[in-house]
């Protein structure tokens, strides 16, 4: 079983990382958030944290505006993995939940879920970003806030849009 896990995460991160590189143009609107809590609401929170981790450690490593401060690195891998948590905390109460029949309140759902996530994630890495270029972190959050807002609206409406149909199919073939 650890094979299977282990081909998963490095799976799930191609996906992010090829996804990114191919967004790697349009500042803060990726896929990667939602493939890592794809990759936890499916497989656990374990292995969607991992995803996370594994895959900001590597895009961290080659990412095409630079690599970043090494704290600001570590800060943004954890941050990627709340979003593998929280997709494995939502896809164990979800289980048995009918994906065809209740479309609507779960894409509002996973809007949501895309949402509050990111909104964590935008506040510890500008906290970060404050600290190790020794800046108030309020001059941070306001400085970034514009990105936030891109971050944040995008992850609201690509969960919205994608994860109910991403989800349904990924289940079929994962049952089969």
């Amino acid at each position: 079983m650890k094979t299977v896990k282990i081909a998963i995460i490095a799976i799930f991160c191609a996906l992010t990382l090829g996804t990114d590189y191919a967004l790697a143009g349009v500042p803060n609107v990726k896929l990667m958030d939602l493939i890592v809590f794809i990759g936890g609401f499916l497989f656990g929170p374990i292995v969607g944290s991992s995803i996370g981790i594994f895959s900001w450690f590597i895009y961290g490593s080659i990412n095409p505006n630079g690599s970043p401060d090494p704290r600001i690195w570590v800060a943004t891998m954890l941050a990627e993995s709340v979003y593998g948590i929280v997709g494995g905390l939502l896809g164990k109460a979800l289980v048995s939940t009918n994906f065809s029949s209740q479309r609507l309140r779960l894409s509002v759902l996973f809007a949501t879920m895309g949402f509050l996530p990111t909104v964590l994630y935008d506040l510890i890495t500008n906290t970060v970003y404050a600290s190790v270029f020794g800046q108030p972190v309020i001059v941070a959050i306001f400085a970034g806030a514009l990105f936030a807002v891109v971050h944040e609206g995008a992850n609201f409406l690509i969960f919205g849009i994608l994860s109910v149909p991403t989800i349904a199919a990924l289940r079929k073939v994962v049952k089969g």
